[in-house]
């Protein structure tokens, strides 16, 4: 430790210590997501018992079915969920530019781990023809256990 006060030409440099404890925090604020994934899991796999908020419903509109399939099909080839469900024609009014729209939409329902969420939000912004699309999740607060199981599965490689 000695080497870095050493390397350090200002006498108001903190410790190292210091800078080791701020490295710590930033490395698990970054991680916070996959490691409370990891631990719901764990506790999962231990006790038998589903922890609320391990998996959620991402809520996405699209322009067109079509448009809709290709998003669907394209998450599902990555792994970033385990099922798509399409609910044709949902009407839509919204804000856009200081003006109301209407308009008709296609609502996607993706079903994921919580942990996949972030991924999945980049990978659908890259893949949407909207300037800014409508991408948002809810928990999962209960399910049954099989179909928990069964998307736990679905998303492994």
């Amino acid at each position: 430790m000695d080497w870095l006060r050493s390397r350090c030409p200002l006498p108001s440099c903190p410790r190292p210590s210091v800078l080791i404890c701020l490295l710590i925090l930033t490395a698990a604020f970054l991680t916070y997501p996959m490691l409370r994934t990891l631990s719901l899991e764990l506790h999962s796999t231990i006790t038998g018992r589903y922890v609320p908020g391990a998996y959620s419903i991402v809520f996405v509109n699209s322009p067109s079915e079509q448009i809709a399939r290709d998003i669907a099909r394209a998450i599902l080839d990555k792994k970033l969920a385990a099922s798509v469900n399409i609910l044709p024609r949902t009407s839509s009014l919204y804000f856009w530019k200081g003006e109301i729209e209407e308009t008709t939409e296609v609502l996607l329902l993706i079903k994921t781990k919580t942990s996949k969420v972030p991924m999945l939000f980049g990978y659908i912004r890259l893949m949407h023809p909207f300037e800014i699309p409508e991408v948002f999740s809810l928990p999962m607060g209960q399910g049954d256990v099989h179909y928990l199981k069964w998307l736990k599965e679905s998303m492994e490689n």
